[in-house]
């Protein structure tokens, strides 16, 4: 356990973001399976914009890498042209 005021100030701290960063990411990775799972292109075309702003908000943060959240990206939009 730690005995410094500021190692402990870093662990209920360091807690909070972990659960927010989790809370973001699952609620991101819903978000893509509702996606995928959508056979309206247009309802498919509506929904784009705020799942690839969740996924770069992840990436700026580092819950994701920048590459991932890029990859994710290219792939849904081949899954919305290809609909």
């Amino acid at each position: 356990m730690a005995n410094h005021k500021s190692a402990l100030k870093r662990i209920r701290s360091s807690e909070t973001k972990r659960l927010t960063n989790r809370y973001q990411h699952k609620s991101t990775r819903s978000a893509i399976k509702k996606l995928r799972e959508l056979t309206d292109k247009k309802e498919a075309e509506a929904l784009y914009p705020s799942v690839a702003s969740m996924l770069d908000k992840l990436a700026k943060k580092n819950v994701i890498h920048a590459n991932k959240a890029a990859n994710l990206k290219s792939g849904l939009t081949k899954h919305i042209a290809s609909l």
